[in-house]
């Protein structure tokens, strides 16, 4: 199976994010892909909440879910749409972070929201507090498609190993890390993170990343890191983005995940321990 993973430079207007990922989906379509991964927040990277509560929709409603899975449908692929920005009915009024496996023919083949929320210091002038605008997810989930089972997780999960323990374990062969991750904890984590995933699991990793700076209508504008990242089963780089916003490649051979779970069959040696 050949993926493509798409790097995007989101604005916080779906309606002009929209055509950019259309089209690069075909791109990836025409290239031979027959599974496409994009980054997180594909419809909308804003902080402010204020102006997410004008352009967000609630899943049903949603143009860009709409769209997408037409596109799946129309170029028969599979689909990853890392994670859209969406209203919720709860009666707090918070949106989630919900990642979407597509199949070819169009259905939601599975959901997943983002369990971890980014509430951090990374300095005196840069702060985030996602939970105030996103409530948390409380299901970890395994995706069964034709090629690969995937377990589905979004950005800041990946802090979180006990979570990619429990997908390989329950089966998972590749773990999806769809991200518009921090470019400041990018630089200083992102590849050794999603390494130490790949590595601990035997598990591909597909992390396709926001990238740039990314025009806000209101709030403060926000940069992301990009680098958008294949990670082998046995935790080599086979594929990097780089800064720049477009489709990398990557050929997914399960029978290296086998091989690397052979060689070091961690997965099975974990034991029950006391303390502390």
């Amino acid at each position: 199976m050949k993926a493509a993973l798409l790097q995007l430079s989101s604005s916080d207007d779906p309606a002009e994010n929209l055509p950019v990922v259309r089209a690069m989906v075909r791109e990836a379509a025409a290239t031979g892909a027959g599974f496409v991964l994009t980054p997180e927040v594909t419809n909308c990277v804003s902080s402010d909440r204020g102006h997410q509560n004008a352009v967000l929709r609630h899943e049903e409603d949603d143009s860009t879910l709409a769209a997408l899975r037409a596109e799946a449908t129309e170029l028969r692929l599979w689909l990853l749409i890392g994670s859209l920005a969406l209203k919720t009915h709860d009666s707090d009024g918070r949106f989630a972070n919900r990642s979407f496996l597509i199949g070819p023919d169009g259905a939601i083949a599975a959901r997943y929201d983002k369990i971890h929320m980014f509430d951090v210091t990374v300095s005196e002038t840069e702060q985030y507090r996602e939970s105030a605008g996103y409530r948390p997810g409380a299901r970890a989930v395994l995706a069964e498609a034709p090629f690969a089972r995937i377990g589905m997780t979004v950005c800041y999960d990946v802090r979180f190993p006990h979570l990619y323990r429990r997908l390989a374990k329950a089966g998972a062969e590749v773990l999806t890390v769809p991200a518009a991750f921090n470019d400041t904890t990018g630089a200083a984590h992102w590849e050794s993170l999603l390494r130490a995933r790949a590595i601990e699991n035997g598990a591909y990793v597909l992390a396709p990343a926001q990238t740039g700076s990314h025009a806000a209508h209101g709030g403060r504008p926000r940069r992301t890191h990009g680098h958008s990242l294949a990670i082998a089963p046995w935790g080599e780089v086979i594929c990097d983005g780089g800064t720049g916003v477009g489709i990398s490649y990557v050929d997914l051979d399960l029978a290296e995940v086998a091989k690397a779970r052979g060689r070091v069959p961690s997965l099975i040696h974990d034991r029950d321990y006391e303390g502390p």
